[in-house]
C-alpha cells in the first residue's frame, strides 16, 4: 500500500499489465483463426519480455537515474520528486513533495464534480517556512531509542502578524523504508538552504529577567535549536565585560552566527564587542576618526530583559519564542550603529545616547539594580524629576536628506541652536518598548543611515511630564506638547564637552537575525557644546543600554 517514489513506477505499471492480461484472457470467439491465435502468443511474449526489462531498470532509476534526475528538476520546482500515501490527521492523503513545497490532498471516492472538490481540498506547506524534519516514534516511558515508528514530522514557522510560532505537520506512515526516503529527500532540500546557521556561538546573561534568563534559554530556546539541529556553544556570563573579552580572543570561524540572551546592556555589550574584533581584525587603529567595518558574523537577540528597547526595535515584538525562530530561519535586518568617541579615543559602539534628564534616570536606574525592574524604573524617574534641572548647550549638526545622503560633512550646511535643553537625546533606532509603543525616536528607523537628535527646551515641570506622557501613546508624541522640542533626522555627530571633542560617528554596520551588515558610511557630524565650568566627563553620558 505504501511504496517509495522510485517504485511508485512499477506499481503504475503492474497496475496497466494487469489490464492487458485481464483484456488478454477473455474467450477468443469461435471465427478467430490459428493465425490470429499466434499473433496473440507473440504478443504476450513480447509483452512478458518487457516486464522483465522494466524490472531490472526500476531500482536503477532509484539510484543513479534519481540522482540525475533531481540535478535536472532544480530547473523545474513544480516536478513532483516523490509521491506517496500518509494519513494526515484521520485521513488519509494522496503527499506530493517538489523542490518547493509539500502538497496533499485527501483520498475520496470520485465523483462527477471530483477535480472540483480536490482543487478546492488540497492543502501545501512551503520548504523555506520548513526549519526541521524528524522521524516519529511511540516509546514507551523511560525509552531513549527506538520505538515503533509512527511516520515523519514536518515542523514549520508558521507567522501570525509580528508573532512566529512552530507548527507541527504530522505525515504518518508505517513503511520504514517509504518514510526514509522522503526524509533523506527533505533534509537534502533544507540542508540546501545556506543563510541558516548551524554552529551559533551563545551568551546568557544569568541575572537577567529577574535572574531567570538561563532558564528561559533552556524552556523555550534550546529545544528549537536542538529540533532544527543547530549546535550551541553556550557562556553564561560572570561579570560586566566578559562577553566583550571573550569576543575579543575567541576563534569566530567556527561559528555561523552569535546570539545574546539578556537585557539591552547585554546586547549592546556583545553588539560592541563584535564590531570591535572586526575592526581589530582588519588592523583599524579606532582610536581615531575612521568607517568602521562591519561585523563578521550576525547578533541574534533573544529578550531577557526588563525593557528590550533594542529587541522590541528589530522584532517588533518581545517574545524569545518569536526571536529564536528568527535565528534559526536565517532571516537577517540591517541595524543601525553609532561609535561614541572621546578627544580621539573609542568608547564603545552602540544605539542611543542621552544627556540630561534621560542620562541621568538610566545612570540612577543602573546604580539601583537590586531593586526590581518596574521599582527601579519608577524610583529613578520620580528622583531626577524631583531635581529636574537644564543644561546650557549649544547644538550644532548638519541635517540629513535621506537614507542615500552621503555628503562629505564639511560639503554640509551647519546649523546651530543654543540654549537650555532638558534633556538631549541620539537614537540610531525607533527604541520602541512597552512605555513607548511608537518609540522613543519614532522618525528613524532600523537601516535607514540617519539617527533621530531629539532635544527638549527648558521648560516647565508640568509640561515636561506630559511631554514624557505622550510617549506612552499611540498618537505623535513629539514636536506637540512641548514647544521647545525638536526632532532633527542626521546622519551622524560629534559632542563637544567644554573644547574636547566627543565624536559619535553613524554607521550601518550590524546585521541581526531579525538578527548586524555594513551598506554605507555617513559620516555627517553634530557638534553639542556645554556650557558649564566643570567639564563633562565621558562616564557622564549614558545610552539605554546602561552607563559607558
Amino acid at each position: 500500500m505504501f511504496e517509495s517514489p522510485c517504485k511508485s513506477i512499477n506499481v503504475l505499471n503492474a497496475w496497466s499489465e494487469s489490464q492487458d492480461e485481464l483484456r488478454e484472457t477473455q474467450p477468443v470467439s469461435p471465427r478467430g483463426t490459428r493465425k490470429r491465435v499466434k499473433a496473440k502468443k507473440k504478443k504476450r511474449k513480447q509483452q512478458q519480455q518487457q516486464n522483465e526489462r522494466r524490472s531490472v531498470s526500476a531500482p536503477q532509476l532509484c539510484t543513479d537515474d534519481a540522482d540525475k534526475g533531481r540535478t535536472e528538476k532544480k530547473h523545474r520546482p513544480d516536478e513532483p520528486i516523490g509521491r506517496g500515501i500518509f494519513q494526515i490527521g484521520k485521513k488519509s492523503h494522496d503527499v506530493v513533495l517538489t523542490e518547493t513545497r509539500v502538497t496533499w490532498t485527501p483520498i475520496q471516492p470520485e465523483t462527477p464534480t471530483a477535480d472540483r472538490d480536490v482543487k478546492n481540498q488540497e492543502e501545501y506547506v512551503e520548504l523555506k517556512d520548513v526549519f526541521a524534519v524528524k522521524v516519529k516514534r511511540r516509546r514507551s516511558a523511560g525509552q531513549q531509542t527506538g520505538g515503533t515508528l509512527l511516520g515523519i514530522t514536518l515542523f514549520q514557522c508558521k507567522k501570525k502578524g509580528l508573532k512566529l510560532k512552530e507548527h507541527a505537520i504530522h505525515l504518518n506512515n508505517l513503511s520504514a523504508d517509504h518514510c526514509e526516503i522522503w526524509f533523506k529527500s527533505l533534509k537534502e532540500i533544507l540542508s540546501g538552504f545556506k543563510n541558516r546557521p548551524k554552529s551559533l556561538k551563545v551568551f546568557v546573561n544569568p541575572i537577567s529577567h529577574k535572574k531567570e534568563a538561563y532558564q528561559l534559554y533552556l524552556d523555550e530556546v534550546a529545544p528549537l535549536f536542538k529540533l532544527a539541529d543547530i549546535e550551541a556553544d553556550v557562556t553564561i556570563t560572570k561579570r560586566k565585560g566578559h562577553a566583550l573579552s571573550i569576543l575579543k580572543d575567541c576563534s569566530l570561524e567556527d561559528y555561523d552566527g552569535v546570539v545574546c540572551v539578556g537585557g539591552d546592556g547585554s546586547v549592546a555589550e556583545v553588539a560592541h564587542g563584535l564590531l570591535l574584533r572586526a575592526q581589530m581584525d582588519a588592523g583599524r587603529d579606532t582610536d581615531s576618526i575612521f568607517t568602521p567595518l562591519q561585523a563578521a558574523l550576525p547578533l541574534g537577540i533573544i529578550p531577557a530583559g526588563s525593557t528590550d528597547v533594542v529587541a522590541c526595535s528589530v522584532h517588533g515584538i518581545r517574545r524569545a519564542v518569536t526571536a529564536t525562530l528568527h535565528i534559526i530561519m536565517g532571516h537577517h535586518q540591517p541595524v543601525d550603529v553609532c561609535s561614541f568617541s572621546s578627544m580621539g579615543r573609542l568608547l564603545r559602539f552602540g544605539f542611543s545616547a542621552m544627556f540630561g534628564f534621560g542620562g541621568r534616570t538610566l545612570a540612577l536606574a543602573e546604580r539601583h539594580r537590586w531593586m526590581p525592574p518596574s521599582q527601579r524604573r519608577e524610583f529613578a524617574l520620580i528622583k531626577t524629576l524631583a531635581n529636574l534641572k537644564p543644561e546650557d548647550c549649544e547644538l550644532s549638526f548638519i541635517t540629513s536628506r535621506g537614507a542615500e545622503d552621503q555628503t562629505k560633512c564639511e560639503d554640509g550646511s551647519w546649523q546651530t541652536r543654543q540654549g537650555l535643553y532638558l534633556n538631549i537625546s541620539i537614537m540610531a533606532i525607533p527604541c520602541l518598548c512597552s512605555m513607548a509603543p511608537r518609540g522613543l525616536a519614532p522618525t528613524t528607523r532600523l537601516s535607514n543611515g540617519s539617527m533621530a537628535l531629539i532635544a527638549v527646551g527648558n521648560t516647565s515641570r508640568s509640561e515636561f511630564i506630559k511631554h514624557l506622557k505622550r510617549y506612552s501613546s499611540t498618537n505623535n508624541q513629539v514636536n506637540v506638547i512641548v514647544p521647545q522640542s525638536k526632532v532633527v533626522p542626521i546622519s551622524g555627530f560629534l559632542c563637544c564637552t567644554n573644547g574636547p571633542l566627543l565624536p559619535i560617528l553613524k554607521e550601518l554596520v550590524l546585521s541581526v537575525f531579525t538578527s548586524f551588515t555594513c551598506r554605507k558610511s555617513s559620516l555627517f557630524e553634530l557638534w553639542l557644546n556645554l556650557k558649564k565650568k566643570k567639564s563633562l566627563m565621558p562616564q557622564e553620558m549614558y545610552s539605554n543600554e546602561g552607563y559607558f
